[in-house]
């Protein structure tokens, strides 16, 4: 654990040999959906995984979801568990904003920067953080089993990762974040960051889902507004690229994270 004052940052060490890598996971996600990326790694690099604020392991209730406090809980991380080092920083949605927040910050602690899904431009939608509110405080929580909440959640990949982090209490089976925090946290992403976006020096990959979140016109736009980054794209898979479409997530990670730069 990293003690950020009164947050608590959970941070799994997954171990392996060569530069670090550190993962972010989404909104409502913990760092167990990202195991199976990690574990992929390990044989080329060392390979660390923050339960983002909010999420997890980590302070269920933080005070502060500002994006500042999200991306300070990263830099803490790499310069108490990893000091002069920089690292291939990942992150898929909420997280690959993170990501790119951290990287736009502090470019001296990252040698890389590699977005799933995610993007910088501002939701134009108001209602979306309350109906994301709404949604998780739909789930009819505690659970009487797994086999409640897979019946409530759906037959989707996501659904594996929410029921696999489901949290044991005496009344049941519960999530490992609050609604309201959930939609505080996503809140803070609605503000463009397009100056921070073009600004950024940090070699970049983004990678989309064919049937994810963003329009072909946001995924050309970001591309656009920054030439440089590379651009990455999974066919058949959705904004859940990691779970749905890992095999083709990972060739692509792999090869991005092992290359040159001069």
């Amino acid at each position: 654990m990293i003690q950020r004052g009164d947050t608590e940052i959970a941070v799994t060490d997954r171990g392996g040999d060569g530069p670090p890598v550190v993962l972010l996971h989404g909104l409502a996600g913990s760092s167990r959906e990202l195991l199976p990326t990690a574990d992929a790694l390990t044989d080329r690099f060392r390979v660390l995984l923050i339960d983002q604020r909010g999420h997890g392991r980590s302070t269920r209730r933080p005070a502060d979801v500002s994006r500042s406090a999200y991306v300070g809980d990263v830099i803490a991380v790499i310069e108490q568990l990893l000091p002069g080092q920089r690292v291939r920083l990942i992150g898929q949605s909420m997280g690959a904003h993170t990501a790119f927040l951290t990287a736009a910050a502090r470019p001296d602690l990252i040698d890389r920067l590699v977005m799933l899904e995610g993007h910088v431009a501002g939701d134009d939608e108001p209602e979306g953080p309350a109906n994301i509110g709404r949604y998780f405080a739909s789930w009819p929580v505690p659970f009487a089993d797994e086999a409640a909440a897979r019946s409530f959640l759906g037959d989707r990949p996501l659904t594996d990762a929410w029921v696999n982090d489901l949290e044991v209490a005496p009344d049941g089976l519960r999530p490992r974040f609050d609604p309201d925090i959930m939609q505080a946290a996503i809140a803070a992403v609605q503000e463009d960051r397009w100056t921070e976006w073009e600004n950024l020096t940090v070699p970049t990959l983004a990678v989309f889902a064919e049937h994810g979140m963003f329009t072909a016109e946001q995924k050309d736009e970001l591309i656009r507004r920054r030439p440089d980054t590379r651009r990455a794209d999974l066919p058949a898979a959705s904004h859940d690229a990691h779970l749905d479409a890992f095999d083709g997530w990972i060739g692509i990670l792999r090869r991005y994270l092992s290359e040159k730069f001069a």
